[in-house]
């Protein structure tokens, strides 16, 4: 995951560092001024910023004061408690922030060699499918001698300031940092997958069986490393950051720095009662500011908690922002959760691995309908198959299917304004089991996920066995922009894009002929099969001049339902296509019938209910049974 890191802007720490050290001079990055560029991507600047280096703030600057903590960290002027927040949570995780701050020792300063100290910085983010090298120098935007932005509870202490500079920097100034987005930054520490979930819209509050199962799946998320946050949807903007009476804060992110069943009881009696508690802890990132209700810090509630299982706990009743609440409250009050799952793809894990695809893509205009990639959503029928396409395989019975799309970052600064993201979606179409060529008709949408103007998108979805095709795209055609599709299962689904829309000519073509028609075959079922006492295990092949499509087995049923597509590109239409159904058997499969199906292009009839034949091919004779196919045929290769 972070065997490969890319210096961002070619700057490269350790030759920068060396030469400064050189020179015996402390760094300046010529790539982020201390200049109000570095500030603001509009409007004028507020009081006067000086920019300082900690040694100019405090006496003993230090990356870290007694260790890393999500008790560090306090929101500064600019309305990134977002960005706090999924802070919060990195620093409750010791393998995830040495990853950020990478040589976390090394980069420290050290009081024995002030000659050893170059001012200068490096951190590690995930930025659009790999990570990036962000180099800083340590001058701070300061007014009255005390830092505006992210700093931390203890005066000398910058890891938070020098990590969020680095951020800004990677973002175009400070001011991009305004109200963004907890998901984005949690995937930018990570590399992982951020789930969005919508607790109004869920009824989690009302909805015990769905609250369990999301309490558990969160309680997976949290024991596997993953981080999380929690907020409060303000519909207005008198809401933003508007106290409630519980105590909580509108419009606000919320770090979840632990999830726990916890055990309620005192001494032996609380090993024989089974009765324990769905408990959750967060943080406000003002730090301080806490929830009021049941089993906050001062509550009865406690009471009811052995002292031991309090310890372990760490329950404190400082106002330092850091609270537990029940999930059933916190389903109940917050509006929004966001999971960021790390993805493990390792196979030395004794946790499940996922299998990743990772394909770039962009969304690129042309006056060709077949070479324009920028169709927009399905709302625009007539353009909608010109977006990029994305082929996959579940090759299980059914799958879980991770699939995130994300755009690419745009940076604000003051020459290009703010950077706006494009709203992006995608839909999931089951295609024919044997298509190798791009879609240009409807098919059966298995799975859609929203459109929204946010960085990236994710949906989690259960497929069964068969075919598939992702269709990202912009919501309004002729919207251009790179994007980067990132597809998870169980076992390797071989994704890929689909570029080509019909056959490639070759030189061969003129030898062995080219298509002249196109015909997908699609087998509903089958009514009436020769039967054996348990049923028939039957299942379908559809053959096609020595191409051939097969179904999976059907067990003990004479009404089988297949729901099995092929499509053939025809040299020779004038030959049938022939759809067999056999019965599985564990030495010898038996035979239980066939059709020809013409399939002609001026054939307007599509359904067809047909009886089965034996395989006499001067004489057929009926067989039990009949098979219920659907058949589209066209000239234009293009039609299907």
């Amino acid at each position: 995951m972070f065997s490969c890191v890319k210096p961002y802007e070619d700057q490269n720490y350790s030759a920068l560092k060396r030469a400064c050290l050189r020179r015996k001079v402390l760094f300046e990055d010529p790539n982020f001024p201390a200049t109000d560029d570095s500030l603001y991507y509009k409007g004028s600047p507020g009081p006067t910023v000086r920019w300082k280096r900690p040694k100019d703030i405090c006496e003993d600057p230090r990356l870290f004061v007694d260790g890393i903590s999500s008790h560090d960290l306090h929101q500064g002027q600019v309305g990134n408690c977002w960005f706090v927040a999924a802070c919060s949570s990195l620093a409750s995780r010791e393998s995830l922030w040495q990853k950020v701050i990478p040589d976390w020792k090394e980069q420290e300063w050290d009081p024995e060699k002030p000659n050893a100290y170059a001012g200068i910085f490096h951190f590690h983010f995930w930025r659009f499918g790999e990570w990036v090298d962000v180099v800083i120098d340590d001058r701070l935007p300061t007014v009255n001698n005390q830092l505006i932005y992210c700093h931390s509870s203890s005066r000398n202490e910058f890891w938070c300031a020098l990590v969020e500079k680095a951020y800004a920097k990677l973002a175009g100034c400070y001011q991009a940092l305004d109200g963004g987005n907890t998901a984005d930054a949690l995937v930018d520490f990570t590399g992982g997958v951020s789930e969005p979930i919508d607790l109004t819209e869920g009824d989690f509050a009302n909805d015990e069986a769905k609250r369990n199962q999301l309490f558990e799946r969160v309680l997976k998320v949290h024991s596997r490393g993953g981080l999380i946050s929690a907020s409060i949807k303000a519909v207005t903007a008198a809401d933003m950051e508007a106290r409630l009476a519980c105590g909580l804060v509108k419009g606000h992110a919320y770090a979840i720095t632990d999830v726990r069943k916890v055990r309620l009881g005192h001494g032996l009696l609380a090993f024989f009662k089974s009765e324990k508690l769905d408990m959750i802890r967060l943080r406000n990132p003002w730090g301080e500011r806490e929830w009021n209700g049941p089993w906050s810090d001062t509550s009865e509630e406690w009471q009811k908690v052995s002292k031991s299982e309090r310890e372990k706990l760490g329950v404190t009743v400082q106002d330092d922002g850091e609270f537990w609440m029940t999930f059933e409250d916190l389903c109940r009050y917050f509006t929004d959760i966001i999971k960021c799952r790390l993805i493990n793809t390792s196979y030395l894990s004794i946790h499940k691995t996922w299998e990743e695809a990772r394909l770039r893509g962009a969304w690129t205009r042309h006056e060709d309908p077949l070479q324009n990639r920028s169709g927009g959503c399905i709302n625009h029928k007539d353009t909608f198959f010109q977006n990029p396409q994305y082929i996959f395989d579940v090759k299980k019975p059914e799958d879980e299917v991770l699939i995130c799309i994300q755009q690419r970052p745009k940076q604000s600064t003051r020459r290009d304004g703010k950077g706006e993201n494009l709203a992006i979606g995608f839909d999931i179409y089951k295609v024919e089991e044997n298509r190798q060529y791009r879609m240009h008709s409807l098919q059966h949408r298995a799975a859609s996920s929203i459109y929204i103007n946010s960085r990236s998108v994710f949906l989690r979805t259960e497929q069964p066995e068969g075919r598939y095709v992702i269709i990202p795209t912009t919501f309004e055609p002729g919207h251009t922009g790179e994007f980067l599709l990132r597809v998870f299962t169980d076992v390797p689904a071989n994704c890929r894009e689909l570029r080509l829309d019909e056959p490639p000519r070759t030189c061969w073509s003129s030898l062995c002929g080219y298509p002249q028609q196109v015909t997908q075959v699609h087998v509903l079922g089958a009514a009436g099969l020769k039967d054996s006492p348990t049923g028939a295990n039957s299942y379908v092949i559809i053959k096609c001049e020595g191409d051939k499509v097969r179904s999976a087995v059907q067990k003990g049923t004479s009404t089988p339902e297949y729901d099995v597509k092929g499509v053939f590109y025809r040299k020779k239409p004038s030959q049938p296509i022939t759809v067999q159904i056999w019965n599985h058997r564990v030495l010898k499969d038996e035979f239980l019938g066939q059709v020809h199906l013409k399939a002609n292009a001026d054939d307007l009839q599509a359904l067809h209910t047909l009886h089965l034949r034996d395989r006499n091919s001067r004489q057929p004779s009926d067989l039990p049974g009949t098979v219920a196919v659907r058949v589209l045929s066209s000239a234009s290769l293009t039609a299907v």
